[in-house]
């Protein structure tokens, strides 16, 4: 069984070894690229409007809109399903991540995991309640009672769905000599990334839903920074393997898709319901 594993072992060892740079291009790529689709769909707003389309979603797209987030619920959960059954009936999926997470902690210099260990807190679950606390009050303050409940049900949502999802997979952590005190509970899939995909994602919604055009792109390129920074942390500091990342990144999302297209919903409904009377 080692010896089928010995070409998967190999490249995580490699991958390892090149740990930080990767991490480093893959950020750059997806911050550019955020920054870049903001531009572009505010691009292509701008011309909707000068050719007098009406601002408010028709029917037919409403329903691609819902087509594409009910398509992306499902790829995410059948993600998440795959990552589960690879790691709960194949060796050698296991045997490649602890290799990776082995080279990683060997060859990250010790001040990058100084500061994957702050950037880390980012995703704290006491962070991001006291985050939603205040984005909550924020919004009903403003008015905002739809975005404050919409706010508030993402992240306890969440919340509920990722301990349900450990127990049902039931993944030990990663085997480390850290020297640091162990971290309690199930891996699979990881709360602190699947909490900062929804926390972070819903704030880039709320900030394109009341904050001017000129903010998008740079929030947008912030809230994918933090997103990954806090994802890719929990493997630099080998706290989770790599496949409970990706399943973190994958439920939040899925989530995260819900919780979009349910406020949109509720939004483009009640701001329909005057027009019919």
């Amino acid at each position: 069984m080692e010896a089928e594993a010995a070409p998967l072992v190999s490249a995580a060892q490699l991958l390892g070894q090149h740990a930080l740079a990767v991490f480093a291009i893959g950020l750059f790529v997806a911050m550019a690229a955020s920054g870049l689709g903001c531009a572009l769909l505010h691009r292509r707003h701008a011309r909707c409007i000068d050719a007098g389309d009406a601002i408010a979603p028709t029917l037919a797209r409403l329903l691609a809109g819902y087509a594409i987030g009910f398509a992306l619920i499902l790829g995410t959960a059948s993600l998440v399903a795959v990552i589960g059954q690879q790691i709960s009936s194949g060796r050698h999926w296991g045997l490649a991540e602890q290799a990776l997470a082995d080279a990683m902690g060997r060859h990250t210099p010790a001040v990058a995991l100084r500061a994957f260990g702050v950037l880390t807190h980012l995703g704290d679950p006491l962070m991001l309640a006291v985050l939603g606390a205040a984005v909550a009050v924020l919004l009903w303050l403003r008015r905002e009672r739809l975005l404050s409940a919409g706010w508030i049900i993402a992240l306890a949502g969440n919340a509920i769905l990722n301990p349900l999802l450990k127990q049902v997979f039931e993944r030990a952590r990663p085997l480390h000599d850290l020297g640091t005190t162990p971290i309690a509970g199930y891996s699979f899939p990881s709360g602190h990334t699947s909490g900062a995909m929804v926390a972070y994602g819903m704030l880039l919604y709320l900030a394109i839903r009341l904050l001017p055009l000129r903010w998008h792109a740079a929030v947008a390129m912030a809230a994918v920074a933090l997103v990954l920074t806090i994802a890719c942390s929990r493997v630099f500091l080998r706290v989770h393997f790599a496949s409970d990342v990706a399943a973190g990144l994958f439920s939040g999302l899925s989530w995260l898709g819900v919780c979009v297209a349910s406020l949109q919903f509720a939004s483009h409904r009640r701001t329909a319901q005057p027009n019919a009377h």
